[in-house]
């Protein structure tokens, strides 16, 4: 399989304080990011991004503050963009007071260490508060619309990317729960829907990116995106939810819906992707929410499955032009969703064989190391690499961050 899309150049001069060359200067350069989104749900870190020792009862958090230092380095270690849950229900489970505070702080945990953050969901029919559902119908959208507003502004510098609104297709069909977002979807349709959370989060911060998520991957979901460009509005990327809890879809199946998506000239985000190491969920289970087990255990020949399929899912992904990111979605089996085995990371903090596999690619294979160069007789060395920010530092002096890309790029360090 080749990576050529992924490959890049950063042609790099270095001079003197006087501006003359520095020939044959000796320069390392080492990788810091990928411009690709290798990336993982930040739930599990928020407690100790805001220094406690574990979450408050019914909100996200994660574990003691001593696992979740060990839960960090493993994160921080292999990915790159971090998904942080704007739930409605639990980030605003009284009207008036969001948890606005300690998301920031966990946001800006994860800027500091260099990792792009994203925002999931700010328009969703599930998880919406029980207050929503005493707001008059026709207030709702203006609740709604306060409720994008709000988010985005607030994190405006932080959160680069939001899953603007989720689950379209079902949105105003869904019966498993009443809710006041189902009842606003039956009156305005699915792309205006689309157009209240876009066009709301747009206001607020036009430099955010925003993401229309989906699970269906279906000819309904093409359609909804043909009808909202259609409509004028302006999606940045579109996400796949690929939970595989009754198997992996192999690499012809998985590749044929991102060849559907595709065809939209837009960047293809794998928003929500899981695989087990365990027991599979039986093929009959329609909704996996329906399937509930008291124990769900990782196994040894589940885990070497799983490490298997992870390799083979990243690879054929990464190989496509139209694939932007790969959020997998839970680093441990703790609080996994469904309780299932699909963490890259055992319930006790140990890595599966999975963490270490897809850690060979994404910080191996597909990563510069620290290496030594030295610069040509005018000053002149190129940087060829995967796409990403990268550093170039010189013995006892200066450094520079510079970036590679596919169409090239150029930059100067002055000694």
């Amino acid at each position: 399989m080749t990576y050529a899309h992924r490959l890049g150049t950063c042609e790099v001069t270095v001079l003197r304080a006087d501006g003359t060359p520095a020939a044959g200067c000796p320069v390392t350069v080492e990788q810091v990011r990928h411009a690709f989104g290798f990336g993982n749900i930040g739930f599990d870190l928020i407690a100790l991004a805001n220094g406690e020792d574990r979450a408050p009862d019914g909100v996200f958090g994660g574990a003691s503050a001593e696992h979740g230092a060990h839960l960090a380095a493993l994160w921080l270690d292999l990915f790159d963009t971090a998904t942080l849950p704007f739930y409605w229900a639990g980030y605003e489970p009284v009207r008036g007071t969001p948890d606005t505070a300690r998301l920031q702080r966990a946001a800006r945990w994860f800027v500091e260490r260099g990792v792009r953050v994203k925002g999931h969901p700010l328009v969703w029919h599930t998880l919406t508060p029980p207050w929503l559902s005493a707001v008059p119908d026709d207030e709702v959208e203006e609740v709604l619309r306060a409720r994008v507003t709000r988010e985005v502004g607030d994190f405006a510098g932080l959160v680069d990317q939001w899953d603007a609104i989720n689950e379209v297709v079902i949105l105003p069909v869904f019966t498993a729960e009443e809710n006041a977002v189902t009842r606003l979807a039956q009156r305005l349709g699915r792309v205006e829907m689309v157009r209240l959370a876009f066009s709301s989060a747009r206001a607020a911060d036009p430099t955010a990116r925003l993401v229309l998520n989906d699970f269906d991957l279906g000819p309904d979901y093409e359609r909804l995106v043909e009808e909202c460009l259609a409509a004028g509005i302006a999606i940045d990327a579109i996400g796949l939810q690929t939970h595989m809890h009754q198997g992996y879809r192999g690499e012809d199946q998985v590749l044929a819906i991102v060849d559907r998506f595709a065809r939209f000239g837009l960047p293809l985000q794998l928003t929500e992707t899981t695989l087990l190491s365990g027991d599979l969920m039986p093929a009959h289970i329609v909704d996996l929410n329906d399937y509930q087990v008291p124990s769900w255990p990782s196994t040894p020949a589940g885990e070497a499955r799983q490490a298997d399929e992870v390799v083979r899912h990243y690879r054929s992904l990464v190989g496509h032009p139209a694939v932007e990111s790969i959020t997998y979605w839970g680093l441990t089996d703790e609080g996994s969703w469904l309780g299932a085995p699909a963490g890259l990371v055992r319930a006790d903090g140990t890595p599966k064989a999975a963490y270490d596999a897809l850690h060979g690619l994404v910080r191996g294979e597909w990563w510069m190391a620290p290496t030594s160069m030295r610069t040509d007789e005018a000053g002149r060395l190129v940087v060829r690499g995967y796409a990403g920010d990268y550093r170039l530092t010189v013995p006892h002096g200066p450094t520079a961050d510079l970036a590679v890309t596919a169409a090239g790029s150029s930059a100067t360090l002055t000694l």
